[in-house]
Protein backbone atom coordinates (compact mmCIF):
# COMPACT_ATOMS: atom_id res chain seq x y z
CA UNK A 1 0.00 0.00 0.00
CA UNK A 2 1.47 3.42 -0.44
CA UNK A 3 2.65 5.52 2.05
CA UNK A 4 0.75 8.49 2.05
CA UNK A 5 0.33 11.51 4.62
CA UNK A 6 -3.47 10.50 4.90
CA UNK A 7 -2.29 6.70 5.84
CA UNK A 8 0.52 7.94 8.31
CA UNK A 9 -2.57 10.33 9.67
CA UNK A 10 -5.21 7.16 10.03
CA UNK A 11 -2.30 5.00 11.07
CA UNK A 12 -1.56 7.00 14.20
CA UNK A 13 -5.22 7.83 15.17
CA UNK A 14 -5.62 4.12 15.16
CA UNK A 15 -2.75 3.43 17.35
CA UNK A 16 -3.77 5.97 20.16
CA UNK A 17 -7.35 4.65 19.75
CA UNK A 18 -5.69 1.40 20.59
CA UNK A 19 -3.77 2.61 23.48
CA UNK A 20 -6.64 4.04 25.35
CA UNK A 21 -8.58 1.45 24.82
CA UNK A 22 -5.92 -1.18 26.06
CA UNK A 23 -5.46 1.50 29.18
CA UNK A 24 -9.52 1.44 29.86
CA UNK A 25 -9.39 -2.18 29.79
CA UNK A 26 -6.14 -2.43 32.17
CA UNK A 27 -8.00 0.14 34.75
CA UNK A 28 -11.31 -1.84 34.57
CA UNK A 29 -9.79 -4.90 35.26
CA UNK A 30 -7.45 -3.50 37.72
CA UNK A 31 -10.17 -1.71 39.82
CA UNK A 32 -12.67 -4.74 39.27
CA UNK A 33 -9.79 -6.89 41.51
CA UNK A 34 -9.22 -4.34 43.84
CA UNK A 35 -12.77 -3.75 44.34
CA UNK A 36 -13.83 -5.98 47.78
CA UNK A 37 -16.92 -8.02 46.49
CA UNK A 38 -20.13 -6.69 49.02
CA UNK A 39 -20.35 -9.62 52.06
CA UNK A 40 -23.66 -10.97 52.23
CA UNK A 41 -23.11 -11.52 56.15
CA UNK A 42 -22.43 -7.97 56.28
CA UNK A 43 -24.66 -5.88 54.63
CA UNK A 44 -28.59 -6.48 54.66
CA UNK A 45 -28.60 -9.46 57.38
CA UNK A 46 -31.53 -9.78 59.72
CA UNK A 47 -30.52 -9.77 63.15
CA UNK A 48 -33.06 -10.35 66.42
CA UNK A 49 -34.36 -6.84 67.72
CA UNK A 50 -33.54 -6.95 71.13
CA UNK A 51 -32.06 -4.19 73.80
CA UNK A 52 -31.80 -0.18 73.90
CA UNK A 53 -31.47 1.77 70.80
CA UNK A 54 -30.98 5.18 70.27
CA UNK A 55 -32.88 7.39 67.71
CA UNK A 56 -30.51 8.07 64.92
CA UNK A 57 -30.90 11.80 64.22
CA UNK A 58 -29.78 12.30 61.20
CA UNK A 59 -31.81 9.54 59.20
CA UNK A 60 -34.93 10.42 61.12
CA UNK A 61 -37.55 12.58 59.98
CA UNK A 62 -40.96 13.92 61.60
CA UNK A 63 -42.91 15.63 58.94
CA UNK A 64 -46.36 17.45 59.55
CA UNK A 65 -49.66 18.74 57.39
CA UNK A 66 -51.79 21.47 57.86
CA UNK A 67 -54.82 23.25 55.75
CA UNK A 68 -54.61 26.76 55.00
CA UNK A 69 -57.55 28.72 55.21
CA UNK A 70 -59.19 25.43 53.59
CA UNK A 71 -57.10 25.80 50.13
CA UNK A 72 -54.07 24.54 50.25
CA UNK A 73 -51.64 22.16 52.50
CA UNK A 74 -48.71 23.57 54.47
CA UNK A 75 -46.16 20.99 54.94
CA UNK A 76 -43.11 21.02 57.83
CA UNK A 77 -40.80 19.63 59.93
CA UNK A 78 -39.23 19.02 63.52
CA UNK A 79 -35.29 19.16 62.88
CA UNK A 80 -34.09 17.92 66.45
CA UNK A 81 -35.07 14.73 68.14
CA UNK A 82 -33.63 12.54 70.64
CA UNK A 83 -35.31 8.91 71.51
CA UNK A 84 -34.77 5.29 72.91
CA UNK A 85 -36.80 2.03 72.14
CA UNK A 86 -35.85 -0.70 74.20
CA UNK A 87 -37.01 -3.83 72.75
CA UNK A 88 -37.91 -7.22 74.17
CA UNK A 89 -39.21 -9.30 71.79
CA UNK A 90 -40.62 -12.48 74.43
CA UNK A 91 -41.92 -10.18 76.53
CA UNK A 92 -43.40 -6.42 75.35
CA UNK A 93 -44.55 -5.49 78.47
CA UNK A 94 -40.87 -4.92 79.01
CA UNK A 95 -40.74 -2.97 75.60
CA UNK A 96 -41.08 0.61 75.34
CA UNK A 97 -40.50 4.02 73.34
CA UNK A 98 -39.70 7.13 74.60
CA UNK A 99 -38.90 10.53 72.24
CA UNK A 100 -38.17 13.94 72.64
CA UNK A 101 -38.70 16.42 69.81
CA UNK A 102 -37.40 20.45 70.40
CA UNK A 103 -40.44 22.48 69.61
CA UNK A 104 -38.27 25.35 68.78
CA UNK A 105 -36.83 23.66 65.30
CA UNK A 106 -39.94 23.33 63.44
CA UNK A 107 -39.77 24.52 60.03
CA UNK A 108 -41.85 25.18 57.14
CA UNK A 109 -39.45 26.85 55.50
CA UNK A 110 -40.78 30.33 55.95
CA UNK A 111 -38.94 32.51 58.46
CA UNK A 112 -41.97 34.82 59.48
CA UNK A 113 -44.24 31.51 59.79
CA UNK A 114 -41.91 29.64 61.81
CA UNK A 115 -41.22 32.59 64.02
CA UNK A 116 -44.98 32.79 64.26
CA UNK A 117 -45.26 29.04 64.86
CA UNK A 118 -42.61 29.41 68.16
CA UNK A 119 -44.33 32.17 69.64
CA UNK A 120 -46.95 32.16 72.42
CA UNK A 121 -49.53 32.16 69.45
CA UNK A 122 -48.90 28.29 68.97
CA UNK A 123 -46.32 26.39 70.35
CA UNK A 124 -45.18 29.12 72.89
CA UNK A 125 -41.72 27.33 72.55
CA UNK A 126 -39.83 29.35 75.48
CA UNK A 127 -42.54 28.30 77.94
CA UNK A 128 -43.27 24.54 76.36
CA UNK A 129 -39.55 23.92 74.69
CA UNK A 130 -40.24 20.20 73.94
CA UNK A 131 -43.09 17.51 72.38
CA UNK A 132 -43.01 14.30 74.19
CA UNK A 133 -44.04 10.70 73.88
CA UNK A 134 -43.61 7.96 76.27
CA UNK A 135 -45.54 4.92 76.06
CA UNK A 136 -47.16 2.62 78.62
CA UNK A 137 -47.34 -0.64 76.65
CA UNK A 138 -46.76 -2.14 73.43
CA UNK A 139 -48.98 -4.81 71.65
CA UNK A 140 -48.38 -6.59 68.54
CA UNK A 141 -51.45 -6.66 65.54
CA UNK A 142 -50.82 -9.12 63.24
CA UNK A 143 -47.17 -8.09 61.33
CA UNK A 144 -47.28 -4.90 62.99
CA UNK A 145 -47.38 -3.49 66.45
CA UNK A 146 -49.05 -0.46 68.44
CA UNK A 147 -47.73 1.68 71.22
CA UNK A 148 -49.54 3.46 73.21
CA UNK A 149 -48.90 6.50 75.74
CA UNK A 150 -48.61 9.74 76.39
CA UNK A 151 -47.97 12.52 74.52
CA UNK A 152 -47.27 16.17 75.52
CA UNK A 153 -47.84 19.18 73.28
CA UNK A 154 -47.96 22.97 74.68
CA UNK A 155 -48.26 21.46 77.75
CA UNK A 156 -51.32 19.16 77.64
CA UNK A 157 -51.05 15.33 77.94
CA UNK A 158 -53.44 12.83 76.03
CA UNK A 159 -53.24 9.03 75.32
CA UNK A 160 -52.66 8.31 71.91
CA UNK A 161 -52.29 5.15 69.61
CA UNK A 162 -49.25 4.80 67.65
CA UNK A 163 -49.05 2.25 65.17
CA UNK A 164 -46.11 1.23 63.57
CA UNK A 165 -43.49 -1.09 61.63
CA UNK A 166 -40.57 -2.38 62.13
CA UNK A 167 -37.55 -2.89 59.09
CA UNK A 168 -34.65 -4.60 60.10
CA UNK A 169 -32.84 -4.89 61.89
CA UNK A 170 -29.76 -5.01 59.68
CA UNK A 171 -25.83 -5.41 59.51
CA UNK A 172 -24.69 -2.13 57.99
CA UNK A 173 -21.23 -1.89 55.46
CA UNK A 174 -20.22 0.32 58.18
CA UNK A 175 -19.99 -2.34 60.77
CA UNK A 176 -22.71 -1.14 62.90
CA UNK A 177 -26.91 -2.37 62.93
CA UNK A 178 -29.51 -0.50 62.80
CA UNK A 179 -33.42 -0.74 62.05
CA UNK A 180 -36.31 1.24 60.78
CA UNK A 181 -40.03 2.54 62.59
CA UNK A 182 -42.36 3.99 60.70
CA UNK A 183 -45.46 5.61 62.45
CA UNK A 184 -48.08 8.07 61.63
CA UNK A 185 -51.29 9.83 63.36
CA UNK A 186 -53.87 12.10 63.16
CA UNK A 187 -54.20 14.89 66.00
CA UNK A 188 -56.50 17.85 66.75
CA UNK A 189 -53.95 20.93 67.52
CA UNK A 190 -56.93 22.58 69.24
CA UNK A 191 -57.32 19.69 71.86
CA UNK A 192 -53.61 20.34 72.48
CA UNK A 193 -53.93 24.28 72.62
CA UNK A 194 -51.99 25.11 69.92
CA UNK A 195 -53.23 28.18 67.98
CA UNK A 196 -56.81 29.49 68.08
CA UNK A 197 -60.18 28.11 66.13
CA UNK A 198 -60.59 31.77 64.11
CA UNK A 199 -62.85 31.42 61.31
CA UNK A 200 -63.92 32.79 57.84
CA UNK A 201 -67.55 33.91 57.53
CA UNK A 202 -67.68 30.60 55.40
CA UNK A 203 -67.15 28.71 58.45
CA UNK A 204 -63.87 27.26 57.16
CA UNK A 205 -60.57 27.59 59.71
CA UNK A 206 -57.92 29.82 58.76
CA UNK A 207 -55.51 26.93 60.29
CA UNK A 208 -57.05 23.26 59.66
CA UNK A 209 -57.26 21.68 63.03
CA UNK A 210 -56.49 18.29 61.71
CA UNK A 211 -52.80 17.60 61.64
CA UNK A 212 -51.30 15.01 59.60
CA UNK A 213 -47.85 14.05 61.33
CA UNK A 214 -45.55 10.96 59.88
CA UNK A 215 -42.30 9.61 61.55
CA UNK A 216 -39.75 7.76 59.99
CA UNK A 217 -36.61 6.65 62.45
CA UNK A 218 -33.81 4.55 61.88
CA UNK A 219 -32.45 3.09 65.61
CA UNK A 220 -28.69 2.05 66.56
CA UNK A 221 -27.30 0.16 69.67
CA UNK A 222 -27.69 2.88 72.41
CA UNK A 223 -24.15 3.31 74.24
Amino acid sequence: MKTTKKNIQWASTAALTALSLGLMVNAATHTQAQAPAPDPKIIGTAAPIAGSWSVDPAHTNINFAVKHMGLSIVRGRFDDIAGTVVADPDHLDKSSVQFTIQATSIDTNVKMRDDDLRSPTYFDVAKYPTITFQSTRIEKKKHDYVAYGDLTIHGVTKQVALPFTVSGPIHDPFGGVRFGLLTGIHLSRLDYGVGGGDKFSTGVLAIGDDIDVTISLEAVPAK
